[in-house]
């Protein structure tokens, strides 16, 4: 579908997936300034009232970043709220983000109708993340504006479908704003999400092996050290199935392949999780898609690499160019 303003703007149909603690106010202003939407989740802003902070930094610098390159200007940003019942500080969180009229909220863990219908009451839109087309069925019938269908080989919480099969199913009934999550890590795989009728990639992974993450020196080594074998799915460290680092489960101590299964009822997305070993802090998310990142630079650096890729993919298509001219 058409993209509405201000989502028409960007260098790439990319989004930058929230990361839990990685995603902070220097990695979106650096996304967006790379021309793709940058987003965070909520919860990175501790305490509280750091949101307000973050989000006065953030609008301010992307408005100086417009007013000094109108010809090139900044893509928009959005806001992740994870409206599981655990989160008791949502409408605080809510509130702040009326406050700046954030232009994009991605929710999370839960569809609520009056969380829907406040970000459209000051113009923005809704992105819902999804795990199979039964729950992105009911995101739709409670207001969310768009989904984010998370599939096979996501990084953090996913959902174990293939990528073709949630596609084609929402597609079927919903033509609404679409962005696909699920291994994006080249400018490829950007296409690829729009030729099974996305609108938007949905990356993340990738961008923790970035200067501008807040991620541990070892985390980011280990998105760049890691490939698809690496990873390990499993609900032992939320409650919630997620994909994770093999390597930062094996530092904790556990054993990879053999893991127990976690009691869903005892969700802990914050900091503790059903071990002692902390998701996120010690047990690092990752998708399957890293290895295609081959080292730590800037995020202008790696826009810039998916951008080529986008295009040398787009020129192949056409008959031009491409991975050996697409095995001819």
């Amino acid at each position: 579908m058409a993209l509405p303003a201000p989502f028409d703007r960007l260098r790439l149909p990319l989004i930058g997936s929230p990361l839990f603690i990685v995603s902070g106010p220097e990695l979106v202003i650096a996304q967006c300034k790379a021309g793709i939407i940058g987003s965070f989740p909520a919860l990175n802003a501790r305490p509280q009232t750091l949101l307000d902070e973050w989000l006065h930094q953030i609008t301010e610098e992307l408005a100086k970043h417009n007013r000094e390159n109108p010809d090139r200007p900044a893509a928009p940003f959005a806001v992740n709220q994870i409206v599981h019942k655990s989160n008791d500080r949502v409408m605080a969180d809510m509130a702040t983000c009326e406050k700046w009229q954030v232009p994009m909220v991605i929710t999370s863990l839960g569809a609520r109708e009056e969380i829907f219908q406040a970000v459209r009451n000051w113009g923005g839109i809704t992105m819902h993340d999804v795990i199979n087309n039964r729950f992105a069925n009911k995101a739709i019938e409670k207001g969310a504006d768009g989904l984010i269908p998370v599939a096979a080989g996501a990084g953090g919480h996913a959902g174990a479908l293939s990528p073709f099969a949630l596609m084609q199913e929402i597609r079927e009934w919903f033509d609404g704003l679409v962005a696909l999550s699920g291994s994006i890590a080249n400018g490829y795989s950007i296409l690829a999400a729009q030729a099974m009728r996305a609108d938007f990639a949905y990356a993340g992974s990738a961008f923790i092996a970035t200067k501008e993450a807040n991620a541990d020196q070892g985390y980011k080594e280990g998105i760049v050290g890691g490939d698809a074998s690496g990873i390990v799915y499993t609900n032992l460290f939320t409650g919630v199935h997620g994909n994770y680092l093999r390597s930062s489960i094996e530092k904790a101590g556990l054993d990879p392949d053999n893991l127990p299964e976690s009691d869903p009822s005892k969700m802990n997305f914050g900091s503790g999780g059903n071990t002692k070993a902390k998701a996120w802090k010690d047990i690092w998310g990752s998708g399957q898609g890293v290895g295609a990142v081959k080292s730590v630079g800037s995020v202008e650096d790696m826009v810039a690499r998916f951008e080529r890729e986008y295009h040398a993919a787009k020129e192949g298509l056409a008959g031009k160019t491409g991975y050996k001219a697409w095995n001819s």
